[in-house]
C-alpha cells in the first residue's frame, strides 16, 4: 500500500510542478534553462577531453604491448622450433 501511495503523491508532485513552470512561472523557467545551457555545455567539454586524454594513453599502452610482444613471439617460436627439432633427431 505505501509503495502505490508513493507512485501517486510523486505523479501528482509531478504533474504540479510541470503546470508551475510552463503555466506561473514560464519565465523564469525559460531563463533559467537557457542560462544552464553554457555552464552544461562547458561540463560535457570537459568531459569530452578528458576522455580523448584518456583514449590515446590507451592507444599508446596497447601500441606498446603489442610492440613487446611483437619481440617476445618470434624468441618462443625459435626455443619451440628448437625443441620439436631435438625430438625430432
Amino acid at each position: 500500500m505505501g509503495k502505490l501511495f508513493a507512485i501517486i503523491c510523486g505523479l501528482i508532485l509531478m504533474a504540479g510542478s510541470a503546470w508551475l513552470a510552463i503555466f506561473v512561472w514560464w519565465q523564469e523557467f525559460r531563463e533559467l534553462v537557457f542560462g544552464s545551457i553554457p555552464p552544461l555545455l562547458f561540463l560535457i567539454g570537459i568531459i569530452v577531453f578528458i576522455a580523448g586524454i584518456s583514449s590515446m594513453k590507451d592507444a599508446q599502452r596497447i601500441k606498446k604491448l603489442q610492440e613487446e610482444t611483437d619481440i617476445e613471439e618470434p624468441e618462443s617460436n625459435t626455443t619451440e622450433e628448437s625443441e620439436q627439432e631435438t625430438k625430432e633427431a
